[in-house]
C-alpha cells in the first residue's frame, strides 16, 4: 500500500497544470508527495551527477586544449601522439565499462563512484608532471579506467528512480554537463594561459590540469555524501522512511526490476546473447557514437586556419554550449511528446548537413566553421539512453551491462578508428576520417529504424499474449460455472 499523503492530488489552478506539464508531463497528476520526493532525488542524483559528469568531460576533453596551447611543443609531438594519447584514454576507458557498471548493482554507488572520482583526480593532476609522451600514455589510460564506470552508473541509476516523463529530460540535464564540461575547458584554458602561463616556471598547459584536479576533489566528496544510491538499498539522510518505502513500491510498479533478482552467473550471459536489445542497441550506438568525431577535431583546423591560441580555445567552446542547448531541447521534447524514435532520429538525420560538409570539403572557410560549429546538433545520446533503459526496465543485470555495452563498446571502436581514418599527419582536412563520418551517419538512420520495428513488434506480440491471456482466463471461468451450484449457494446466503 502507498502511503496517503502519495496518493492525495491537490487541486491546482490552469496556469499550475501549465506549468507542472512544461516540466513533466505527468506533474499536474502528481500529488505534493511524490512532487517532493522527485525534487529531492533531482538534488541528491542530477545536481552531483552533473557536477561529477562536467569534471569528467573537462578532465577528459582538456587534452586538446593542452595540444594547442604548448603541449605539442614540450613534448616533442611531431608524429601521432596526439592521436596515441587519445587511444590510450579510450582503451582505459573501454576496458572497465563493463565490470564497473555491475559493480554498482552489487556496490553502492556512492562508494564505487567517490573512489573512482578520487582516482581520476589523482591521475589528472599527475598528467602536469609529464616529462615525454609515454608518461602521458599511461596517465592518459588511467584517467580513463577511473572515469570509466562514472557516465553508464548514472544512467543505470536514474533509470532505476524516474519514470518515463521524467527520464529523457534529466538525462538531456545530466549529458549536456558533459557539454558545458568541454566548453568550459575551453574558457579555462585561454585564462590559465593568460594569467598562469610560465608562472613558478611552470607552462599555461601544465597549469591546465592542476586546477582541474583541484576542481575534482570536492566534487568527489559531493558524490559520497549525496548520491542516493538505488530504490532497494537508499540511505540517503535527506529521505524520510516513508520516501524511501514509496521511491522502492513506484519503482517497482513501472516494472522495474531490483538489483539481487538475478544472479550474476551464466545466465546472464545467455540473456545478452539471445536479445536483440544488445546486438540492436549496441550495434546502433556504436554507429551513431563514431558518426559524432568530426567536431574533435575543429581545434586542429583552427590552429592550421592560423587562428590564435584563445580562439582555438574559445570558438570551439562555443559550438559546445550550441551541442548542450541541443541535447536538452531533444530531451525535453522527447518526455513532453512521448517518442524516443523521433528524437533519436531526428537530430542524427540532421547530422547529414555538417558531415557531408566537412566530407565533401568546400573551399569556403566559414561552411567549413559552420559545420564544426553545428555538428554537435546531432549529439541525442541522452534520449537513445532512456529509449535503451526503457526498453530493459524488466531485466536489471542486462539492463546494466546493456548501457555500459553500449558506450564501453564504442569507445573500444574509438580506441582504433581515429588511428585508422583520421592519422595526425592528414590533418587538416582528414580525406578518410570526414567522408567516414558521412558514411557513418546514413548507417545510423539505417540501424535505428531498425532498432524502432524490432521494439514495435516485440510490443505487438507482447499485448497479443497478454490479451490471450486474460481470453483464457475468461474462458476458463466460463467453463467451470456451474449455475445449480450458484443458485444454492444463493439460498443458502
Amino acid at each position: 500500500m502507498l502511503p496517503e499523503k502519495a496518493k492525495e492530488v491537490v487541486n491546482l489552478t490552469f496556469w499550475q497544470k501549465c506549468k507542472s506539464f512544461i516540466w513533466d508531463s505527468d506533474g499536474h497528476l502528481k500529488s505534493q508527495f511524490e512532487k517532493r520526493l522527485v525534487r529531492k532525488l533531482d538534488f541528491g542524483i542530477l545536481v552531483v551527477g552533473c557536477l561529477g559528469f562536467f569534471m569528467r568531460y573537462l578532465d577528459s576533453a582538456n587534452l586538446a586544449n593542452a595540444y594547442v596551447s604548448g603541449m605539442k611543443e614540450d613534448l616533442t609531438m611531431n608524429g601521432n601522439q596526439y592521436t596515441f594519447m587519445g587511444t590510450f584514454y579510450t582503451v582505459g576507458y573501454a576496458l572497465f565499462q563493463i565490470p564497473g557498471t555491475l559493480a554498482v548493482t552489487r556496490v553502492r554507488p556512492s562508494l564505487f563512484l567517490f573512489a573512482n572520482e578520487i582516482g581520476w583526480g589523482i591521475f589528472t593532476f599527475a598528467q602536469a608532471g609529464a616529462k615525454t609522451c609515454n608518461q602521458m600514455y599511461a596517465f592518459r589510460f588511467m584517467v580513463g579506467a577511473f572515469e570509466a564506470s562514472f557516465f553508464p552508473s548514472l544512467l543505470y541509476l536514474m533509470g532505476s528512480w524516474y519514470n518515463k516523463h521524467e527520464l529523457a529530460k534529466r538525462i538531456a540535464i545530466f549529458h549536456l554537463s558533459g557539454s558545458l564540461g568541454t566548453s568550459f575547458g575551453g574558457y579555462l584554458q585561454a585564462s590559465v594561459y593568460t594569467t598562469l602561463n610560465e608562472k613558478h616556471g611552470i607552462a599555461g598547459w601544465r597549469w591546465l590540469f592542476i586546477v582541474c584536479g583541484c576542481m575534482t576533489v570536492p566534487c568527489a566528496l559531493g558524490i559520497l555524501l549525496v548520491l542516493p544510491d538505488l530504490p532497494s538499498n537508499t540511505r540517503a539522510w535527506y529521505l524520510s522512511k516513508e520516501e524511501k518505502d514509496f521511491a522502492l513500491k513506484r519503482s517497482l510498479a513501472l516494472g522495474k526490476s531490483q538489483p539481487g533478482e538475478k544472479k550474476l552467473n551464466w545466465t546472464l550471459i545467455i540473456r545478452i546473447l539471445s536479445s536483440w536489445k544488445w546486438y540492436g542497441l549496441v550495434l546502433g550506438y556504436i554507429v551513431y557514437g563514431s558518426s559524432c568525431a568530426d567536431t574533435g577535431y575543429f581545434g586542429i583546423w583552427m590552429e592550421a586556419a592560423g587562428y590564435s591560441v584563445v580562439k582555438r580555445n574559445v570558438i570551439p567552446s562555443c559550438s559546445s554550449l550550441i551541442s548542450a542547448l541541443c541535447i536538452f531541447i531533444w530531451g525535453f521534447g522527447s518526455d513532453l511528446t512521448g517518442s524516443r524514435f523521433a528524437f533519436v532520429f531526428g537530430p542524427l538525420f540532421y547530422g547529414l548537413l555538417p558531415t557531408g560538409i566537412l566530407a565533401f570539403w568546400p573551399k569556403n572557410e566559414k561552411l567549413i566553421l559552420f559545420a564544426f560549429m553545428t555538428g554537435g546538433v546531432q549529439l541525442m545520446t541522452a534520449v537513445f539512453f532512456t529509449w535503451a533503459n526503457e526498453l530493459l526496465a524488466d531485466d536489471n543485470e542486462l539492463r546494466a551491462v546493456t548501457i555500459s555495452s553500449m558506450n564501453g563498446l564504442q569507445y573500444s571502436v574509438s580506441a582504433w578508428l581515429p588511428i585508422v581514418i583520421f592519422p595526425q599527419t592528414m590533418a587538416p582536412t582528414f580525406r578518410r576520417g570526414f567522408p567516414g563520418t558521412f558514411g557513418l551517419v546514413i548507417a545510423g538512420l539505417i540501424l535505428i529504424v531498425g532498432i524502432k520495428l524490432l521494439a514495435d513488434r516485440e510490443a505487438a506480440l507482447r499485448l497479443r499474449t497478454t490479451t490471450n491471456k486474460e481470453a483464457d482466463s475468461i474462458q476458463k471461468e466460463d467453463s467451470e460455472y456451474d449455475p445449480e451450484k450458484s443458485i444454492n449457494e444463493v439460498e443458502m446466503l
